[in-house]
């Protein structure tokens, strides 16, 4: 007899694991779509962080955040992940110098103003096609010039980032934590969270878009600085801006704390007004914080 021979499962964990099975298999079939769209465009996915298990990482992120829709409704959310990671490459790591960074993003806020045909760089492509798919949708005319608000606030946010980082001892400074949480919107978070209620949100959603916004930039400010625990090591090696560049540990996982607080506390009326939505936001710092104890999204470069 082996030492587990004892170990019996409960109705409760049989069901815990036929839920999670479900999930996983609705992550797989997220993953599927994801895949198309990177052989689509090649161009933009050639990098060797683009390895086969971000896409992975991503299909999970999405099916753990909004388990109760079809893979088909979270088709447009996953490509925006996907999307923000190839933002983050071109502007974060690829781009050499300002005019870069300037021509990615007004190639896709081109696209967000006057449509796909105006696209005139990968990137901005696979923005447009992404503007396609929403545009059908019933409530993108309501939500359109908050998504494209939140468009901006990203590309501006990874504009500054990657100023500070390229003027790291030279210029007047670098960031305070407070400064650098202001700029959290580099993680694209808000932008996939109104895409997301743009595809799938019902008339609760509408009617509480202005609080589901403020309460998703203190998700998204938790997110920022949970990344940042975790993933260190990675920026250095990457060169990239990290919050515990700019402040200790102890601070940082301070702040972390006071952030998720601030984000439920935000997030507690919501889940009575539109408990979907608010769950959508929860459950970002719920995967995000348990999937970086584990492992990181990105491949090796």
């Amino acid at each position: 007899m082996t030492a587990t021979s004892h170990v019996r499962f409960g109705a409760g964990d049989q069901l815990a694991v036929v839920e999670q099975a479900r999930i996983g298999a609705l992550a797989v079939a997220v993953e599927r779509d994801l895949h198309t769209v990177v052989a689509d465009h090649r161009d933009l996915f050639a990098g060797r962080p683009f390895d086969p298990a971000l896409v992975s990482g991503i299909a999970m992120s999405v099916a753990f955040t909004a388990p109760e829709h079809t893979a088909e409704q979270l088709r447009v959310t996953a490509r925006t992940v996907l999307w923000v990671f190839a933002a983050d490459w071109q502007i974060d790591y690829l781009a050499r110098t300002a005019d870069d960074v300037r021509e990615v993003t007004a190639a896709c806020l081109a696209v967000a103003d006057a449509g796909p045909s105006s696209a005139r760089h990968p990137l901005a492509r696979l923005l447009g096609g992404i503007r396609d798919e929403l545009s059908a949708t019933p409530a993108f005319a309501l939500v359109e010039p908050v998504w494209r608000d939140e468009l901006g606030r990203m590309l501006a946010a990874m504009s500054r980032e990657w100023r500070w980082k390229t003027t790291r001892g030279t210029g007047p400074g670098d960031p305070t934590l407070d400064e650098y949480l202001d700029i959290a919107d580099n993680t694209g978070a808000m932008l996939v969270s109104v895409t997301h209620w743009a595809s799938v949100g019902d008339q609760d959603c509408l009617d509480h878009l202005d609080a589901l916004r403020v309460a998703g930039r203190a998700t998204q400010r938790a997110i920022r600085l949970i990344n940042d625990l975790a993933t260190h090591r990675r920026d250095l090696q990457w060169g990239d801006l990290n919050a515990l560049m700019l402040a200790d540990a102890t601070d940082v996982t301070a702040r972390l704390t006071t952030t998720v607080e601030e984000s439920r506390e935000l997030l507690r009326p919501l889940e009575r007004s539109c408990p979907r939505q608010a769950a959508f936001l929860s459950r970002q710092i719920a995967f995000t914080s348990g999937f970086y104890r584990v492992s990181d999204f990105w491949g090796s470069l």
